[in-house]
């Protein structure tokens, strides 16, 4: 029996493919900006010590990495069987950013000022922080792997303008954006790359040779970083310096389970503090996340089961808290444009296998001082445009407006984003970290200049479900089924009711939510009334005939 039959289901498509390789580049850049984030919050913001991340979580965030990439893989090559198509393209996965953000700074960072406030060494109450970081992975872990198995009813239940809407939000704000914006910043670097990727990937042109337009784009890139730096020119992104500094992680560092530290974060009385609050919101966000992207992949023609594919995206959690990382994982946004690269399931397999390797080796740092960000980051800013592109382009023309109204919530995140970073870099240049909170809370003074910061932050805080509400509130209003329109509403109300959207205060950090009861109460009612207005039109609507929809060629809306 054959290497091929003997791991692969029989009559899958290839495991590699030229486009494989294209894939690779932008998914490992990405998991690679993770890689960096998670050495640059630890190090610089929580303070923890450069053993604890290189030796304990970055092998552990490793471990789950090859856990889901593997399954994902051979879940892509079992559908190809299942099929006998040969263009099936594995589900991207990695580590979750949002968590990673909400873990460390709303959650790890206020648990070491604590302890350090009782009298904890900074070495103790960064312990304390990691160990209630792998409580909280772990939670997310479990809510995920439990809402598998009532996820693909919610799916059913919501409209698919819905869930790509939210994707396509988080693409334009959160990954085409901040792209774009580094983009502009350094263009001795980063245009020609995006010119490559252009080139090959909208005018779909062949290189010679056959070169992957990604791994051109990356090389020259990263030459012109190193040329620059070699001119002296001050604005190259890379320098002998810190690759002499990277040279000193490299090591073996095998993933140890911390089952004791685990049980000790679990059970220490700050991590009930941030159980509700942080923790649970948390784990729902990812179950409503995943689903999105397993609904992207649909839409671009990989129709994948929804209970495994989200059970094994807890389970990765899980292993990343059993064995010493704080960062849940996640079906990553992107699966049309691997997609459309060409990738099918070698890609996942070599992103989970390299990045394993490059953990265990201790090598994370080394990589990004040789190839800048800025050398592969055309690829990432291309998979935000086409996650926004597919976003109207998968739904039938009427849905449109379900899709565009969905795209504000996450862009008053991305803007509360900037705000509250701006609020930390004045902190900062100014010597005293307390002023940023008191800049924050100078409501007056914003509205007086014009800014509703406010409302800003109201419609950020849960963007994600808060999305999901209006545009399948829209998307039901345009097909006139008003009940349904009138039952989202009140899905709303009580998401607002318990504060897990709308309710909550800016913080250097970002919105901090306000979860409890009735925390969010004004939205509430408000949502109330939304839902009675369409009830009471929809049955008039009903009676007098107006309830035959569009027809789906129709571009307007009635």
């Amino acid at each position: 029996m054959t290497w091929k039959n003997t791991l692969l289901p029989p009559g899958s498509q290839p495991l590699w493919t030229s486009g494989d390789l294209d894939g690779f580049f932008g998914l490992a850049l990405d998991n690679l900006i993770q890689y960096l984030l998670i050495l640059g919050l630890g190090l610089g913001v929580l303070g923890f010590p450069r053993e604890l991340i290189v030796g304990r979580m970055l092998p552990g965030a490793a471990l789950s990495l090859l856990v889901g990439n593997l399954f994902y893989a051979w879940q892509a090559q079992r559908l190809s069987a299942a099929t006998g198509r040969r263009d099936v393209t594995a589900l991207p996965y990695g580590i979750n950013t949002v968590s990673m953000f909400a873990y460390v700074f709303l959650v790890m960072l206020p648990v070491k000022l604590t302890a350090e406030g009782k009298g904890y060494s900074p070495h103790d109450a960064s312990m304390l922080a990691w160990r209630i970081g792998l409580a909280a992975c772990l939670v997310s872990g479990v809510i995920e792997f439990a809402g598998s198995f009532v996820a693909e009813r919610v799916r059913r239940a919501t409209p698919r303008a819905a869930l790509l809407s939210t994707l396509s939000g988080i693409a334009i704000a959160f990954i085409s954006m901040d792209f774009a914006i580094k983009t502009f910043e350094r263009p001795l670097v980063a245009f020609l790359p995006l010119a490559i990727i252009l080139i090959t990937y909208f005018g779909r042109v062949r290189l010679p040779f056959r070169i992957p337009g990604g791994a051109l784009a990356v090389a020259l890139g990263a030459l012109a970083a190193w040329l620059l730096h070699a001119a002296g020119e001050p604005s190259s992104p890379v320098t002998t310096a810190a690759v002499r500094s990277a040279v000193d992680t490299v090591g073996l560092h095998l993933p140890v389970p911390v089952l004791g530290d685990l049980w000790a974060g679990l059970t220490h009385p700050l991590a009930r503090d941030f159980l509700v609050p942080v923790m649970l919101p948390m784990g729902l966000f990812n179950v409503l996340g995943s689903l999105q992207n397993i609904e992207s992949a649909e839409a671009a023609g990989d129709t994948y089961p929804t209970l495994p594919s989200l059970a094994v995206n807890g389970a990765g959690s899980m292993v990343a808290a059993l064995f010493g990382s704080c960062y849940p994982t996640t079906i990553y946004i992107g699966h049309p444009g691997w997609k459309a690269l060409g990738a099918r399931s070698g890609y996942s397999v070599l992103n989970g296998v390299f990045f394993t390797l490059v953990a265990l080796t201790g090598m994370s740092s080394l990589l990004a001082a040789v190839i800048p960000v800025e050398a592969g980051m055309a690829i990432v800013l291309w998979i935000g445009i086409i996650i926004t592109a597919q976003a109207f382009s998968a739904v039938p023309r009427v849905h449109a407006p379900g899709v565009a109204v969905g795209l504000f919530p996450a862009i008053a995140a991305f803007g509360v984003l900037v705000l509250t970073s701006a609020a930390t870099a004045a902190g900062f240049a100014l010597g005293d970290p307390g002023i940023s909170q008191k800049f924050l809370d100078s409501t007056g003074a914003f509205a007086a200049a014009g800014l509703h910061v406010e409302g800003l932050l109201a419609i950020s805080q849960g963007f994600m479900l808060t999305c999901l509400v209006w545009s399948a509130m829209s998307v039901h209003l345009i097909e006139r089924r008003f009940m349904a329109a009138a039952v989202w509403a009140a899905v709303g109300g009580v998401a607002a009711f318990f504060g897990f959207i709308h309710a909550g205060r800016l913080t250097p950090a970002g919105g901090s939510y306000d979860i409890g009861w009735a925390t969010g109460w004004p939205w509430a009612v408000g949502y109330a009334l939304c839902a009675i207005a369409i009830a009471l039109i929809g049955l008039w609507a009903i009676r007098t005939g107006q309830t035959t929809p569009p027809s789906p060629d129709d571009g307007t809306s009635h």
